[in-house]
């Protein structure tokens, strides 16, 4: 429970204003409600023994009434407030809970994010956040509201009718609820795990039976990851049945204490009232408000079903969180705009006999306008060199500057270094939209320069142009293609450095000379570090260094 009430402090410290307004106001439906029904049960008795007793004409309806009406009016008003204001402010919580997640996950070692899976991480930070969002909502705001409301109910009416009734409400209200929940709660921990577990393995395998739907079928497995995700179904709905009886018998328990306060309410009123302690309206007033009050307890059966799984969702949340992240600062605000100070424009690369311990040292350096290729057995390091130099890898040893001092922060790394892997990512939209993802601010004249330096003219325009949609990942262009745009995005960032990793895999000798020779042509003045395979990843290059398992840092051929 440490973790949720974390979750919980860092939500009202990001929007404490918008909530205590809510809880205000959820204070006021409660009382309005027991008002409601407590003044309408005294009227009502009121009016009758006024009645009886033939003093009907002197007794005045018309402050009740204007006060019922006041306060069912006042009641459904107070209630649509709350309602906007707490989701309202939940939803901005959770947005920018999101990024903080987000930026934690971004913060991890460059290792641990290339084991994550895609799916898997998307899938459980969805559902954890989800499950989130009735913390305040269903289990904080209801009970402490509840508990206020109880609390005053019980002194009002201890004032209005007699201590004994007044006591007798709240406690039973108070006591007995929390008693049920907290045995509810104990038992409810378990399947409500269960269910979690089970519904976020059926997403992930669902996921993954439509991704690779065609490599399934292909090998002859779509009959059993289809079974598969029959199974954690299957799971699933037992644990959610299981969960559903704890459920019911909260709820059965609730009632049962329910008929119990009232009827207590109830004799305790008559008893006072046959001994002339009170009057039958006060009576009356005792019970109804009793019943009313009920609504006070209301939210323990869902939370009941909620909190097994708010607090598993917080013990995986609050550890990848990220403690730097300022919750002042706009989820919107780009962090990349704070103000630094930007190397030299034509500052050089160097990497200072940088390693990790699997390769002898390296030392080399890129100048603006010139292209070094690394090259060697697979494994060597070369793509483990470029890593280093993008700044997402510290080596063990050795240092990597940009003009002769290390960027300090992230952002000075991202704005002066831009890397093409050999895994790129596109992503479910147009074309248009994967070329923004270098800025927004480009324009449609300098995106089809940076198509046409990688060969993509032609392409682009048999599919439509540049809003041609693509799939998931990119689907829609094959590998080659998928590629060349990943480098058109390159060069519309005008990066001052540029690393590649086997940048014409998949191309054939003469599209990729092309596409070598056009960015360089793009892009005159970047300083270029390539892993290279192919002789045409080394078209262009003014040297080439070869990584050796030797003592001897390099050997450099100039070419």
């Amino acid at each position: 429970m440490r973790a949720l009430l974390g979750i919980v402090a860092l939500v009202l410290r990001t929007e404490h204003r918008a909530l205590l307004r809510g809880f205000a106001l959820a204070v006021t439906v409660l009382a309005m409600g027991a008002a409601l029904l407590g003044l309408s049960g005294w009227f009502i008795v009121a009016a009758a023994a006024s009645g009886l007793a033939g003093t009907g004409a002197l007794f005045n309806v018309f402050g009740p009434s204007s006060m019922v009406r006041f306060l069912a009016l006042g009641r459904t008003a107070a209630r649509y407030g709350e309602r906007l204001l707490t989701h309202d402010a939940t939803l901005r919580a959770l947005s920018g809970l999101r990024v903080r997640l987000l930026r934690g996950f971004l913060a991890q070692p460059w290792r641990v994010l290339e084991r994550l899976r895609a799916n898997a991480v998307l899938n459980r930070v969805t559902a954890d956040v989800d499950a989130l969002d009735g913390v305040l909502l269903r289990l904080v705001i209801p009970a402490v509201a509840g508990g206020l409301v109880l609390l005053g109910a019980g002194a009002l009416l201890a004032w209005l009718v007699h201590p004994w009734v007044g006591l007798w409400v709240s406690g039973g209200w108070l006591l007995a609820p929390t008693a049920a929940f907290a045995l509810g709660q104990r038992r409810a921990r378990a399947p409500a795990r269960r269910v979690e577990a089970a519904g976020q393995a059926m997403r992930a395998r669902m996921v993954d039976l439509i991704a690779a739907r065609e490599d399934l079928l292909t090998y002859g497995q779509l009959d059993r990851q289809t079974a598969s995700v029959a199974q954690a179904t299957a799971r699933e709905a037992d644990a959610r049945r299981a969960l559903e009886r704890v459920e019911r018998r909260a709820g059965f328990a609730l009632d049962l204490i329910g008929t119990v306060v009232v009827g207590g309410a109830l004799a305790i009123g008559g008893g006072l009232a046959q001994r002339g302690d009170v009057t039958p309206a006060q009576a009356a007033l005792g019970v109804l408000a009793a019943l009313a009050l009920a609504e006070a307890t209301t939210p323990v059966r869902r939370a009941l079903a909620e909190v097994g799984r708010m607090a598993q969702a917080a013990r995986r949340i609050v550890p990848a969180l990220d403690p730097a992240f300022d919750t002042a600062r706009s989820p919107t605000q780009d962090p990349t705009q704070d103000p630094i100070q930007p190397p030299p424009p034509k500052a050089p690369l160097r990497l200072d006999a940088v390693t990790t311990g699997r390769f002898a040292p390296v030392t080399l350096e890129v100048r603006a306008g010139e292209t070094v290729a690394l090259t060697g057995p697979s494994g060597r390091g070369k793509s483990t060199v470029l890593l280093m130099a993008a700044g997402v890898l510290a080596p063990a040893q050795g240092r990597v500057t940009l003009g002769g001092q290390t960027p300090a922060t992230e952002a000075d790394w991202r704005r002066a270094v831009v890397m093409v892997p050999q895994r790129h990512a596109l992503i479910a939209g147009t074309l248009r939209e994967n070329l923004a993802l270098a800025g927004a601010e480009a324009e449609d004249d300098a995106r089809r320069a940076a198509l046409e330096a990688v060969q993509l003219t032609e392409v682009v325009k048999a599919k439509g142009g540049l809003d041609a949609t693509l799939g998931f990942r990119g689907a829609g262009l094959s590998g080659g293609e998928s590629r060349r745009l990943a480098l058109a995005r390159a060069i519309l960032t005008r990066p001052r450095v540029l690393l590649l990793d086997e940048p014409t895999e998949g191309l054939d000798h003469e599209t990729a000379a092309k596409v070598m020779t056009g960015l360089r042509n793009a892009l005159p003045e970047t300083a270029m570090l390539v892993a290279a395979h192919r002789s045409e990843d080394r078209k262009g290059a003014t040297c080439v260094i070869a990584l050796q398992g030797l003592p001897v840092a390099v050997r450099k051929t100039d070419i």
